[in-house]
């Protein structure tokens, strides 16, 4: 059995290593393809793999039917929107996340970036605390949950909305539950974004939405730049001189946003929320963890296209 961990952005070499003790451990080939340049030698990499693992890296249809011998695709980390789900399906391909591994580091970053923010990018001038503020979580998962309990060290309120996640669950972890988007963020300072990038979910953070919050307001976003409609951004932003948008993937119109609103932007120079040695180990060992169980035993646990 062949893994491939392709990998344009490639694991830290300590994570490779336990990579490949999880796999040999098992008596199973790794083949490493990182940085590559070109889809062309993606493609020819996963010709004959049986398995393979990615970051960011696209798991697209045409991957996928260039691939003869794969049973498994793992994506390291929470988000999968970058495996082409229907293609994988359609060959009896399982696709699998890692979700949990990167939460600590997303939430970490999250409340990093609402300091940075709140301090006025750390300009020298007088900026605002998080004490007393109430954060909005949107979308109660893995990372919502720990985004919760980190603010609350800082002396926040936290308060939740998420269809998915039973209101009895999320107040025994003493957060408020609102019924409805809008209800969260007319309450809240803060909103931090955790929701999915799908038909759903794609520009509904609009306008409408963000200019029920309150004055002084600020959207943390480490979900997905899709999920905002960055033109309506532009306009709430520039009817509304108190809010401000941090984010660690950089909207399409960046350099506008920047310009027009100096001090009230800021994004990471790449998409950071996994960027910690503690969470780049953790996604890759869950990830060939996976791929053993599942090639071994048949557990599907973590499947994302039933």
């Amino acid at each position: 059995m062949k893994v491939l961990v392709a990998t344009e952005k490639p694991f830290a070499p300590a994570a490779v290593n336990e990579i490949r003790t999880v796999i040999e451990n098992a008596n199973y080939e790794l083949v490493l393809l990182e940085k590559y340049s070109d889809n062309s030698e993606l493609l020819g990499a996963v010709a004959n793999a049986d398995a393979m693992i990615i970051r960011s890296d696209k798991a697209t249809k045409e991957v996928i039917d260039a691939a003869k011998n794969l049973k498994i695709i793992v994506r390291a980390g929470a988000g999968y929107d970058n495996i082409d789900l229907e293609a994988a399906s359609a060959k009896n391909i399982v696709a699998m996340n890692t979700p949990g591994q990167n939460s600590n580091a997303v939430a970490e970053l999250a409340i990093g970036m609402m300091i940075y923010i709140a301090r006025g990018l750390f300009n020298g001038k007088a900026g605002s605390e998080l004490k007393g503020k109430t954060i909005g979580i949107h979308a109660y998962g893995n990372v919502g949950k720990l985004v919760g309990n980190i603010a609350k060290g800082f002396g926040m309120s936290v308060a939740a909305f998420d269809p998915f996640v039973s209101a009895e669950a999320i107040e025994a972890d003493g957060v408020t539950v609102y019924n409805s988007a809008e209800e969260l963020y007319a309450n809240s300072q803060y909103i931090s974004l955790h929701i999915p990038a799908n038909n759903e979910t794609k520009n509904s953070i609009n306008y409408e939405l963000l200019n029920k919050m309150p004055k002084g307001a600020t959207l943390v976003n480490t979900a997905r730049k899709e999920v905002v409609n960055e033109e309506e951004l532009v306009k709430l932003m520039n009817d509304r001189n108190d809010f401000k948008y941090v984010s660690d993937i950089a909207p399409n119109n960046a350099a506008e946003l920047e310009d027009k609103f100096e001090g009230r932007v800021y994004f990471t120079p790449k998409k950071m929320g996994a960027q910690t040695s503690e969470a780049n180990i953790n996604a890759g060992i869950a990830a060939a963890t996976q791929i053993v169980n599942f090639l071994e035993n048949g557990d599907t646990t973590f499947q994302v296209n039933k």
